[in-house]
Parts: C-alpha cells; structure tokens; sequence
C-alpha cells in the first residue's frame, strides 16, 4: 500500500561520514557517496501508526506473549508483554549501571507508553516509540517504503553541512539555544528540557527541511551494526553477534547472538556528561527484538 506522505527529496552526493572525535564506532571517518532518495519530513507518528494498525491488526514485539523456553530460569509469572521504560533518578547515581534508570514495564507498548495506565490519545503528533525493528519493516512495507541505510540518515541529518560536529555547526548549545530535544541538566535526575519525546516538528528543521533528525527519538536504520565503520576495501564483519558496545541501548545483553541494527540520530537522553550522541555521525547498536521508549523511525525510498 502507498500513502500520501510528507517526504523531502534528498540531492545525491558524496560526504565524510563518521567522526574521530567521540566515540569508537564513530570511526574511521571516510568518503561515503549516497544517491538520490526521499525520507521522511518528519518521525513516523503515533497517529500513522495507529492507522496501520487498525487496518492490518498488527501486533507489535512489545504486545505479544513471551515464550518461556527463550527465557531459561525466568519466573514465568514475569514473562509477561511489556517493554523498557525510562525513569529518572532522584540523584547522581553511578552512570556506568544503565539499570539504574532503565526499568522493565509490563504493559507499555507503543499504545501505551509508559505503563498500563498511560495512553497516547493525547500524544497523536509524538513519535511511535517501543517499537522493534520488525515492527519498523512492518509499517514499511504497509506504505510501499523501506527504511534509511545508516549512511542516508546521517547525509540527511547533516542537512548539507558536511563534517561539522553537530548538523547545525561545531557548537552543542550555540548562543546558549538548544536546537534539538536532548537532555538538559544533569543526567539521569536533572532534565531542565522537555524530559519526554517532543511532538515532531517541534525544533528548527535542519538545511534540507528535516525535522528531528538529531535528537527526540532514536531511530532504526537498516544496516546491521559493526563496532567501526566499514569501508569498501574492508573484509565483512559479522554485525550481527557482536557484543553493544552501549549497553544502556539493549535489553538483550544476555542474548548476543540477536542481531544488532544501527540507531541513529539521538534521543532526549542524550546528554554531554552521559552520552554525546545528538550528532549527525553518533550510532548506537540496537537488538533487533527491542524497542524501548526512545525508539522510533521514519522512512525513505529511491528516487
């Protein structure tokens, strides 16, 4: 099926994607050319979802039962649907456990954010969040389209400003602005932005008209992840069994053999003193079997 959509038609081109400044996975910075294609304006919404949703019946990763031989030694009584949700903390705590504001909420889906008793009936403009990679495929293939390669994203996400730290130049904060949904404050207890997704379209597009592609949401592209990037002349890696280097970003670290995809463009987590990741070169390996409440996506297709 094909909707109407806003989509922006994105040049061809060549850029230097990555970056040797932050983290690891952000290199070897290197030429990366990228044809003609159209993404998504704006994140996938919870209305667009929801449309999906009521025509297809489709049932989300997070709303489906668990099966108790995938999960040995589990209480049964906590195999239950539900989904990772962020709490803040009350104060500094030790930034190196994520578990200590990551929690596991039984009921939250994409429907219902927070919990059993959250909603999105008033969130209809927000971005679907707690959704897997297939349930991502899913819309996609609904709408006739696919997801970005992690290379299309982050040349979109640059909006034309090739090899600047963040897309709209080299400073995080520039006159004191923020210019995209991340945190502000002192992570995880202290958040003086938003503190939540922001309706989408709620910060400065960037130069190609794109709406949070930095920040907001974390979103799934479709190239498995490999500890560096890979160029042409590179043997292949085998992205899919590799340990997540952010361990904060998977709920299946005790499943290495689930295949990891590329998130990219940040979240409204993201914070200078945890992780500087609202750039248009930050990525994030992603089990593919796990969404969680900064997880989202758009979409894109040739043009």
């Amino acid at each position: 099926m094909t909707s109407i959509r806003d989509m922006v038609p994105i040049p061809g081109g060549t850029f230097r994607m990555g970056s040797d400044e932050f983290y690891p996975d952000e290199k070897p910075v290197h030429e990366r050319e990228v044809a003609s294609f159209f993404i998504d304006r704006y994140e996938v919404t919870n209305r667009q979802y929801a449309e999906f949703v009521e025509a297809t019946g489709y049932v989300t990763v997070a709303e489906r039962e668990l099966d108790p031989a995938a999960f040995p030694g589990a209480d049964p009584a906590e195999l239950v649907p539900g989904s990772m949700v962020f709490t803040p903390t009350t104060g500094p705590t030790d930034l190196h456990n994520w578990r200590n504001w990551w929690r596991w909420q039984p009921g939250a889906c994409w429907r219902r954010p927070f919990g059993p008793d959250s909603s999105v009936d008033d969130r209809m403009q927000h971005p679907v969040v707690h959704i897997a990679f297939e349930d991502a495929v899913a819309y996609a293939d609904w709408v006739g389209l696919r997801l970005p390669t992690e290379a299309e994203h982050e040349y979109a996400a640059r909006g034309g400003v090739d090899s600047a730290r963040f897309a709209w130049g080299e400073e995080a904060y520039p006159d004191g602005i923020a210019q995209a949904n991340s945190w502000l404050g002192h992570f995880p207890y202290d958040n003086q932005g938003v503190g939540d997704a922001a309706p989408v379209g709620s910060y400065p597009a960037n130069g190609y008209g794109l709406y949070d592609m930095i920040a907001n949401v974390w979103e799934w592209t479709s190239d498995f992840y490999t500890p560096r990037h890979l160029r042409l002349s590179d043997k292949p890696v085998d992205a899919g069994k590799r340990t997540n280097l952010l361990a904060a970003a998977s709920a299946q670290e005790a499943f290495p053999d689930i295949p990891r995809r590329v998130l990219k463009g940040g979240s409204h987590l993201c914070s200078p003193d945890y992780c500087l990741r609202f750039r248009p070169a930050a990525r994030s390996p992603q089990a593919e079997d796990t969404g969680m409440s900064h997880i989202g996506f758009r979409l894109a297709r040739d043009e």
